[in-house]
């Protein structure tokens, strides 16, 4: 069994924002892009604790999302 890991992503001075795919693969979440695409579309990433579909979503600071295993508070 895999146990749940808890983390943080902070956002880069200058930004705002973060597109949910770029966060998936940045976070390590997925190896691909197209991995990132894939499962926000077939509906496995949770942001804020409702299903979130769109892959280029801006997530900010105090957005939470959630995939698998993976659970990352935007800061």
């Amino acid at each position: 069994m895999i146990a749940k890991q808890n983390t943080t992503f902070t956002l880069r001075d200058g930004e705002e924002y973060i597109q949910l795919i770029q966060l998936l693969k940045a976070a390590g979440c997925v190896e691909t892009g197209a991995q990132a695409q894939e499962v926000v579309t077939q509906g496995l990433v949770k942001r804020n604790g409702q299903t979130e579909l769109r892959k280029r979503a801006k997530l900010v600071p105090g957005d939470i999302i959630e995939f698998k295993y993976f659970t990352i508070k935007i800061l």
